[in-house]
C-alpha cells in the first residue's frame, strides 16, 4: 500500500508499506539516484516470508515531492524520523543502500537510532563517498545529458551481466528523480564525512558489500566494520554495487536471518 507522508510543510515523501501485519518490519532506504523500486526483488520475496517491508523514496526522488531544498544529511535523516513518527515504527530493521546507507548512518547518530533495533548497511557510501573528480564529472554530464549520466551509473553498478531490458528499467528509475535533486546529492556525496557518525551506532549491524564494487570500494566496508562496535561484515564475492540484485537469493536469505 502506497501513501504520502508530509515531512515538513509542503514536502511529502512516498512510502510503500507491504504486509503491515508482518511479524517484523524492515525499512529500506534506496541509493542515489534511484528510488524504493530498486528493491523489487526484496519486496517480491520478504513479505512472503512473513516480514512487513517498507520502502521510502527520498525527497527529490521516485514518487516523492521534489523541492529545491533539503538535500543534506540532517534534513534527509529528519525526513526518515518524520516517517517513523507518523507510522509509529518501533523495533525495526533499517536497511540502507549506498547513499541510503549514509542517510541511515546519520539517522542513527542524529536520532539515537530511534525505533531501530538492527541496522543493515548495503554497499553504504560511508565514511566517504564520491571523490571531487568523480563528482565534477557526474555534475557536468547531469547538467547536459542526464540520461547519459544514468547509463554511466548502470555501466559501473553491476559485476554480473544485466540484460538490456533490465538496464533500461534500472536507468528509468534514476530518471524519475529531478535534475536538481540529482545534482544536489552528487555535491553532498562529494562532501560526505561520516567518521564520527559510525562510532555512534549502538545496535547490531550487518554490513554487506560486493567485493567487485566500483562505485563504493570494498575498503569502505572494512572501515565501517572497524568503526561500528557491534558489526558483522559479509562480503559478496560475485557482486558489484548491486548485490541486492546480483546475489539476491543469498542477500534475501541473509537479511531474513538477521532480521529474524
Amino acid at each position: 500500500m502506497g501513501e504520502y507522508i508530509e515531512v515538513e510543510p509542503g514536502v511529502r515523501l512516498y512510502v510503500e508499506d507491504l504486509n503491515p501485519s508482518g511479524s517484523k518490519t524492515i525499512v529500506f532506504i534506496h541509493g542515489w539516484p534511484l528510488n524504493h523500486r530498486q528493491f523489487e526483488y526484496q519486496f517480491d520475496e520478504l513479505p512472503a516470508r512473513g516480514f512487513r517491508v517498507i520502502g521510502i523514496d527520498w525527497r527529490g526522488f521516485g514518487n516523492s515531492d521534489k523541492p529545491y531544498h533539503g538535500y543534506d544529511f540532517d534534513r534527509l535523516a529528519d525526513d526518515i524520523r518524520a516517517v517513523f513518527d507518523r507510522k509509529q515504527l518501533r523495533n525495526v530493521v533499517l536497511a540502507g543502500h549506498s547513499a541510503g546507507g549514509a542517510i541511515s548512518i546519520r539517522y542513527m547518530s542524529r536520532h539515537g537510532g530511534h525505533g531501530v533495533s538492527k541496522l543493515v548497511l548495503i554497499a553504504a557510501a560511508a565514511p566517504t563517498a564520491f571523490t571531487p573528480e568523480t563528482a565534477e564529472r557526474f555534475l557536468a554530464v547531469n547538467a547536459g545529458d542526464r540520461p547519459n549520466l544514468m547509463r554511466h551509473v548502470a555501466d559501473s553498478f553491476f559485476f554480473r551481466y544485466a540484460t538490456e531490458p533490465f538496464r533500461e528499467w534500472f536507468i528509468g528509475l534514476g530518471l524519475q528523480a529531478a535534475g536538481w535533486s540529482t545534482a544536489a546529492m552528487i555535491r553532498l556525496l562529494r562532501d560526505t564525512n561520516l567518521y564520527a557518525d559510525l562510532a555512534a551506532i549502538r545496535v547490531p549491524t550487518l554490513i554487506t558489500h560486493g567485493v567487485h564494487d566500483r562505485v563504493v570500494p570494498f575498503t569502505q566496508a572494512l572501515e565501517q566494520h572497524a568503526r561500528i562496535p557491534q558489526s558483522r561484515l559479509v562480503p559478496f564475492h560475485y557482486s558489484g554495487h548491486g548485490l541486492f540484485w546480483e546475489e539476491r537469493e543469498e542477500f534475501n536469505r541473509l537479511i531474513a536471518e538477521f532480521a529474524g
